[in-house]
């Protein structure tokens, strides 16, 4: 799995992932100059879940870019979130966005909920 970052960041995209979200960007006109929030709630069989939105950048949000894909974080999601991996796979079975949380201490069967 070959990430790509341009600076110290809470969340990184693979190459692939950051990949299928510039597509999902340039196809969708609505979404337009927005960036990638990511963030965490509390919910999920695991006590917290992880979810994803094309949002605006806020002031207090921390940003990174990754061949061209803005990625924001508020700072709560930061300290569940730190070293966070974000991939993608096109397989057939089990494919799709994958995060790997070095944080995470437990995950649901899932992979959309963790605890810490």
């Amino acid at each position: 799995m070959e990430t790509v970052a341009t600076q110290e960041s809470i969340v990184t995209l693979t190459e692939s992932a950051a990949r299928q979200i510039g597509s999902m960007l340039s196809g969708d006109p609505e979404n337009a100059g927005k960036s990638l929030r990511v963030f965490v709630e509390a919910g999920g069989c695991s006590g917290m879940q992880y979810g994803m939105v094309f949002d605006e950048k806020r002031s207090d949000d921390l940003s990174v870019e990754f061949l061209g894909v803005g990625v924001v974080v508020d700072p709560f999601s930061a300290n569940y979130l730190r070293g966070s991996v974000i991939d993608f796979s096109d397989a057939m079975t089990g494919g799709g966005f994958k995060i790997n949380n070095p944080m995470a201490h437990s995950s649901c069967g899932c992979g959309k909920s963790f605890s810490v």
